[in-house]
């Protein structure tokens, strides 16, 4: 068996490239231009919303439909009728709901101050809405009351322009508006507070208990024109005495009436902070000192444009082009800004901290899901902010007290999902080169990594368990297959960071507890199998099933015996060695794809786009039609990522198989697109699949520029016929990160039959630093 050094991997797949002499190409400039169309995943289960933010940034404003469903975890779903209003704060494709901070209502007619709900509006503050109109950095819309409603931002400020018709209307401020749901618990906002200055200037705070729990957010907000009259109402809507410049309690509101609403459009402008009021203000003064809407708009929309041009591509259809610029907006929206103008952030030690001008703070790090393909995407287009989010997550291990971040939000650590995958980002930006200080992170990733002592979060019960038996057992802990496979690749991932900081000993150990991942495949079955603490398998054993007792506690995450049995990405060839070689484990590979399509009925409405038993609408499974490459069937994995970006992505509202996951499934789209995956990021390696476009460009940063051409490309001819890499015949069916970030042209030839291309021992792709045979 032939061993691959780390040095090798990271180095690249040995040619030299020539990218940065290379020309641009004449045809690059005749590349179509694909408009992004922001409601796709706005239906369906997608979770995104449609309202403006900029690349990364602190505001993302829209329109709310609903706060009180999954589907609405967004704030909004396109197929509902009413909308409640506007607010500064969305999530993009998350499973869980949170934000929605600091609601808008412009309304005609009396004052409303309940929201409804969308069975039953009437008496409300919803109004139904048409002529919806969204775009990069701008959204319009309509409402039933005549109001033209336009949205657009800056990094830290939303603003607002309302048109009113001809007469009276009012802007209503619902400062308790928040996602809420049948599980939350306790006070949902505590410590609110509004008050008026004598200049007009609304500020506000408040504690937020939902997903992240005891987060703060304050505001500071401005109108263009003064009211006739404000109105506070504290809790339970009791109107404030007449005359009040304020108050506080819990649940919060305040209107501004204008006699002559429809004399001149209205604009709002409002800064937020998570640190204080003085933040919200500074973000005003600095972000948006006069009232400039239509020059907000613009310099938004150079921004998006900008930073959508970073991939072009030719061929295709059209739908494939639009799905292709709406996923490349949607990886584009986070983890998001969440540092003050004078660099103060609140750190998941809950402290205020100060951040360098050059490296700011961040929030809304999805890691469960986005350490598979978005990170990995944003080293090639954006590897400034690739290393942004390094420092970041540096910095944000050394300050939580729980160590490598798991589901960071607003400062706060939700904990949310299994395991503490801040260290494969970590480990894959340390293999492909960025900067950053490692070893300062490595004592609490050490902690993490041993330290029986150390505190446990929900992502990370059963270490104790994992160090003794090397599995997490079935009766002691939940999701317990599936968190001793994700340990085990983090496993895998600090021992990157333990060479990084000279712990030699340590990456040693951690290298070997990797293969813990072992100790929950049952060779006697062929599947992922919940293992009890004596020892003993489930002998019931159904691969349909969520685990021993589902009802009780699930011993998968988001999925079943299936999907759990090819979690593994970092060492595919012990896994298919566990298997009996390469022709059962591509039978296997097989049977997951056309196995009846059939779940038990408390499956989660996670486990969506079925293929089988394949689900490609959740993240465990994204990477499993890449997997036959390393078996020797590259041609499988071609037919199969072709087949996915086709029935898995449509041009429509429900155009994403399940939650989009803070640009995570955009980003298997992008990459698939684009004919490589990266089946374990931390490696620094990238598997072929089948380009979908016939020609692409990739700009990645300091000049560089990666071209890549399908020849003979077509809908019936998904197959890869053979490769060359800078003009030269390349037989790997992979390539390394460094050769791909040097640029270069990388062109396929393509077939309607299958090729040998790829398929020799030699040619397939590295796992657990080594070569196939």
């Amino acid at each position: 068996m032939t061993i691959a050094t780390r040095r090798q991997l990271l180095l690249g797949s040995g040619t030299a490239a020539i990218a940065a002499a290379l020309p641009r190409t004449a045809w690059s400039a005749a590349f179509e231009a694909a408009r992004p169309d922001l409601f796709i995943g706005t239906g369906g289960h997608g979770h995104t919303f449609p309202g403006p933010a900029l690349p990364f940034g602190m505001v993302q404003l829209g329109p709310d439909t609903d706060n009180s469903r999954w589907d609405a975890c967004s704030g909004y779903h396109k197929d509902d009728a009413t909308l409640l209003g506007f607010s500064h704060t969305h999530l993009s494709g998350t499973g869980i709901g949170d934000m929605l901070d600091v609601l808008v209502v412009p309304r005609r007619g009396p004052l409303k101050l309940t929201p409804g709900t969308l069975e039953k509006p009437e008496g409300s503050y919803r109004q139904r809405y048409s002529d919806e109109h969204a775009e990069p950095g701008y959204y319009r819309v309509r409402l039933e009351s005549g109001v033209l409603a336009e949205l657009t931002v800056t990094e830290r400020t939303g603003q607002h322009r309302y048109t009113f018709p001809k007469g009276e209307g009012h802007i209503l401020i619902d400062f308790a508006h928040a996602i809420i749901d049948s599980w939350d618990k306790g006070t949902l906002v505590e410590d609110a507070a509004l008050a008026l200055s004598p200049d007009g200037l609304l500020t506000g705070s408040r504690k937020v208990n939902r997903w992240a729990k005891g987060r703060h957010i304050h505001f500071a907000m401005q109108l263009s024109r003064k009211p006739s009259r404000v109105q506070f109402f504290g809790d339970d809507d009791v109107p404030a005495p007449a005359g009040a410049t304020g108050v506080t309690g819990k649940r919060l509101k305040v209107a501004f009436f204008f006699d002559d609403a429809g004399a001149a459009p209205i604009e709002i402008k409002t800064g937020i902070s998570a640190v204080d009021v003085a933040g919200a203000k500074a973000a005003l003064v600095a972000e948006a000192p006069g009232w400039a809407f239509d020059a907000t708009r613009a310099a938004a929309a150079r921004t998006w444009s900008r930073e959508l041009d970073c991939i072009r591509v030719e061929g295709g259809t059209p739908a494939h082009r639009t799905i292709m610029a709406s996923a490349l907006y949607h990886a584009s929206l986070s983890p998001t800004l969440f540092t003050d103008r004078d660099g103060r952030y609140v750190g998941l030690d809950r402290q205020v901290h100060q951040a360098p001008a050059d490296a700011p703070a961040y929030s809304t790090y999805s890691l469960w899901d986005t350490y598979r393909a978005l990170h990995p995407l944003l080293t090639l287009i954006r590897p400034d902010m690739a290393a942004r989010f390094t420092q970041d997550l540096v910095r944000q291990t050394q300050q939580s007290p729980y160590g490598p971040p798991v589901w960071p939000l607003q400062g706060v650590e939700t904990a949310c999902m299994i395991g503490w995958h801040a260290v494969s980002v970590l480990a894959e930006a340390r293999n492909k080169g960025i900067q950053a200080d490692y070893a300062a992170a490595w004592p609490k990733i050490r902690a993490r990594a041993f330290d029986r002592t150390f505190p446990d979060i929900d992502s990370t019960l059963g270490r104790g368990f994992y160090y003794d038996l090397g599995y997490v057992p079935a009766d002691k802990i939940w999701e317990s297959v599936s968190r001793t496979q994700e340990y085990a690749y983090d496993d895998w991932a600090m021992a990157v960071l333990a060479e990084a900081a000279g712990a030699h000993d340590d990456a040693a150990a951690l290298r070997k507890r990797a293969q813990n991942y072992r100790n929950v495949i049952s060779t006697e079955i062929g599947f992922a199998r919940p293992r009890f603490s004596d020892g003993s398998w489930w002998k019931d054993y159904d691969p349909i099933q969520l685990g021993h007792n589902p009802d009780k506690q699930r011993d998968y995450t988001e999925a079943n015996g299936w999907q759990a049995t090819f979690l593994n990405q970092h060492d595919v060839y012990g896994l298919i060695e566990l298997f009996g070689g390469d022709a059962k484990f591509e039978a296997k590979l097989d049977a997951l794809f056309t196995a009846p399509s059939t779940l038990p009925k408390n499956a989660p409405p996670d486990i969506s786009g079925l293929v089988g038993q394949y689900a490609h609408g959740n993240e465990p499974n994204q990477h499993v039609a890449y997997l036959y490459a390393y078996a020797g069937a590259p041609w499988k994995t071609q037919a199969m990522v072709r087949r996915l970006c086709n029935e898995m992505y449509k041009a429509d509202p429900d155009g994403v198989i399940g939650n989009d996951d803070c640009g995570q499934t955009s980003a298997w789209f992008i990459l698939s697109a684009l004919g490589f995956y990266p089946v374990d990021p931390v490696s620094g390696v990238y598997v072929f699949g089948s380009p979908l476009f016939d020609r692409a460009e990739m700009q990645l940063g300091g000049g560089r520029t990666l071209r890549i051409r399908a020849v003979g490309n077509a809908a019936d001819r998904p197959y890869v016929q053979s490769v060359t890499w800078n003009g030269k015949p390349w037989t790997r069916n992979w390539i390394g990160h460094a050769d791909l970030a040097r640029g270069g042209e990388l062109v396929f030839t393509m077939g309607a039959k299958p090729s040998g291309f790829g398929a020799a021992k030699a040619d397939r792709p590295p796992s657990y630093g080594r070569l196939a045979g």
